[in-house]
C-alpha cells in the first residue's frame, strides 16, 4: 500500500497539496505545529487510497511530504 508522511514542522498550511491529489486524501487538519500553521494531513477515511502518485510532493514548495510507492508485483 501506497503512502505519505508528513512533516508537520515544515508545513505552512498553504493547502496546495490538497488541490493536486486526484484522490482527494489531504486535508486541513486542527492540529497547529510550533509555527502556528495549521497543517495538512490525511482524510483518515480515505488514506487507503493513497496511489503513490506524488503530486502533492511535487507540488509542496517547502518538502513537508514524503510519499512512499508500494511496488506492483509483476
Amino acid at each position: 500500500m501506497s503512502r505519505i508522511e508528513i512533516r508537520e514542522d515544515r508545513c505552512k498550511g498553504c493547502l496546495l497539496c490538497t488541490t493536486v491529489c486526484p484522490e482527494g486524501i489531504l486535508i486541513q487538519g486542527d492540529k497547529l505545529n510550533s509555527k502556528g500553521y495549521k497543517v495538512i494531513m490525511c482524510d483518515p477515511a480515505k488514506k487507503e487510497k493513497c496511489r503513490g502518485c506524488a503530486f502533492c510532493a511535487e507540488i509542496c514548495p517547502d518538502g513537508v511530504i514524503l510519499v512512499f510507492k508500494t511496488k506492483k508485483e509483476k
